[in-house]
């Protein structure tokens, strides 16, 4: 029987908005899947992990482990740069600026760093990377990798995890923390006066002041499992789900696969609640009622929803049978949790 499970990142409202945000949104197909199921649990889940529930997640889908989401492996394998031998991180070029007593780390979506801008960045740095014995490797604009075997003891966050948060409670930490420091200290004065920088700034683009690293895993990452497929997701997300989800239909006709569904996660990172409901609105129509067609009329044997949140993650099964379950009335508020 066909089946095909759905990850929502920041699906889940924050328990303190939720009544108010499910009282106005509008999502009849959602309310029904998540109303009328077979299984219905609620999974805890520690922050101290230092990366999203749905990184974890993935991270375990894809035979990858557990903990702080070892994904980097697999991660250059979908942007064509798998190695055989290794311990490698995903890193991000990002902004950091000063919020009152403490650093922040703006969302590197908000970046809009161009591949020529990047690539410059990219290009002066990767001596200075080399000079200390790390391998450094362009995957595109927002991610490269680089290799650091003996730092595979390091705890590092995803930068998701740690956007928008006080950074020091999210820097690598472990013995070779002061090793990082270095290296990003260097290239933070590397970078600060870069003609890159300079005409970001005249562009009022915020400056690229230095870089993130997570994910760390060993080479070569395992085979995946599963089938995955990804919608509006970060470019690492995007390259281990390389199937292209533009709309519920591609997922119609090649139900048995995994669909990452990435509209929430800006608005939800941001707390920009009045456009979390739009993208709610907006899957409603595009995914939602599309998929709960599909569960009806049987396309869809099994649909699993994950939906997360910071500190938790709903997983909700449904299927025709469960939507035949007329007592239990649609309704929205069993988002809160």
């Amino acid at each position: 029987m066909a089946s095909t499970t759905v990850v929502l990142p920041f699906a889940l409202p924050p328990p303190e908005l939720a009544a108010d945000l499910t009282r106005v949104l509008q999502a009849p197909a959602l309310a029904a899947l998540i109303s009328r199921h077979s299984l219905r649990k609620l999974h805890a889940f520690d922050p101290a992990d230092r990366v999203l529930p749905h990184e974890s997640w993935l991270a375990r889908a894809l035979g990858a482990g557990q903990g702080a989401a070892p994904l980097a492996a697999a991660a250059l394998r979908g942007f064509g740069l798998e190695q055989s031998e290794g311990y490698w991180f995903i890193v991000h070029p990002i902004h950091i600026q000063l919020a009152r007593n403490h650093l922040l780390m703006a969302d590197p979506r908000q970046l809009r760093l161009d591949e020529i801008d990047s690539r410059a960045l990219f290009d002066v740095a990767r001596p200075y990377f080399e000079e200390v014995g790390k391998t450094l490797l362009y995957g595109d604009a927002e991610t490269w990798f680089m290799r650091a075997d003996e730092w595979s003891v390091l705890r590092t966050a995803s930068p998701d995890a740690a956007a928008g948060v006080n950074l020091s409670d999210w820097m690598p930490e472990g013995p070779n923390t002061l090793a990082f420091r270095k290296l990003q200290n260097e290239i933070q004065m590397l970078w600060h006066e870069h003609p890159v920088n300079q005409g970001r700034e005249a562009r009022r683009l915020p400056p690229v002041n230095s870089f993130w690293m997570w994910g760390g895993a060993a080479a070569p990452a395992p085979q995946a499992p599963l089938k995955l497929a990804s919608c509006e997701c970060p470019a690492w997300l995007a390259a281990l789900a390389p199937a292209d989800a533009r709309a519920a239909s591609a997922l119609l006709a090649s139900p048995d696969n995994v669909t990452v569904l990435g509209q929430l996660i800006a608005p939800g990172l941001g707390g920009d609640w009045s456009a979390w409901l739009l993208e709610m609105q907006r899957l409603e129509q595009e995914w939602f009622a599309p998929l709960l067609a599909g569960v009806k009329d049987g396309r869809i044997g099994n649909l699993t929803l994950i939906l997360g949140q910071r500190d938790r993650w709903l997983e909700i099964r449904t299927n025709k049978m469960a939507q035949h379950k007329f007592w239990c009335a649609p309704k929205l508020k069993n988002l809160h949790t």
